[in-house]
């Protein structure tokens, strides 16, 4: 039966963290909840983009052969909230566990680059970045945190670009997963924060794995009943409260 363990219980977060400063490979997965909180919608939840159009319109080759400046202008909206907001607590927190853990990978669903912003340097981002364009005739790929000027987008070259995330009926990146499902298998323990688990990556990344599993979620989910742990409460204050505990052991 899973254990929870909520913000108001004082008793076992010291054991808890005492229990992380000995973990020598750790794996943590991210999902849009952990953006939530810097207050960007999640996509599957209520106001969250998906609403105002379907998914297939939005994220998907067929979508966007179909109507590219549609889908460009979804994505400059969702580029100009993220300027307009920054990573929270969670994310600095995630960053810093990374120098305390000898094997550390995170994970993350999310493309807004908030992990990266917050300093997180052995980072898979598996879904991509909505900060990087794919040229659809050569394939070259570039960086631009800029606001878009011109949409659709096009490259140098005069062909469509694409933002280079992950769409639906696509096939995930063969050396992202790779290196997800490695870590994955040999980690001592595995964190996910901020996902229900309905998205396959992170079952599918569960289904190697051999030890122990936390959830961080505001709520019971799907994913409560594999987890050994459930942290109740926002990642944005059970990351931070974490590592000051885990720097509090460190130094008795």
């Amino acid at each position: 039966m899973t254990r929870i363990l909520t913000l108001a219980d004082s008793a076992g977060w010291s054991e808890l963290a005492q229990k992380l400063r000995g973990v020598r490979s750790l794996l943590v997965i991210t999902g849009a909840g952990v953006s939530a909180e810097s207050g960007i919608s999640t996509f599957r939840g209520a106001g969250g983009f998906w609403e105002k159009f379907r998914a297939e319109e939005l994220a998907s080759p067929e979508g966007f052969r179909r109507d590219p400046e549609l889908v460009w202008r979804w994505y400059h909206e969702r580029r100009q909230a993220l300027l307009e907001n920054q990573p929270n607590p969670g994310h600095f927190a995630l960053a810093e566990l990374e120098t305390l853990i000898p094997d550390f990978t995170l994970v993350t669903q999310n493309v807004d680059g908030y992990h990266r912003q917050a300093g997180s340097r052995n980072i898979v981002e598996i879904h991509g970045s909505i900060w990087e364009l794919r040229c659809t005739r050569e394939g070259k790929i570039w960086e631009d945190h800029l606001p878009l000027q011109v949409l659709p987008v096009y490259c140098s070259c005069g062909a469509l670009a694409r933002p280079n995330v992950l769409w639906f009926g696509e096939v995930y990146d063969g050396e992202r997963m790779r290196k997800a499902q490695a870590a994955a298998a040999r980690a001592e323990l595995i964190v996910v924060a901020g996902t229900s688990g309905m998205v396959w990556i992170v079952s599918g990344l569960l289904q190697v794995h051999r030890g122990e599993v936390i959830e961080v979620n505001l709520e019971p989910t799907d994913l409560t009943t594999q987890a050994d742990l459930l942290l109740q409460g926002p990642s944005g204050q059970v990351f931070p409260r974490l590592l000051d505990l885990m720097n509090t052991t460190e130094g008795e």
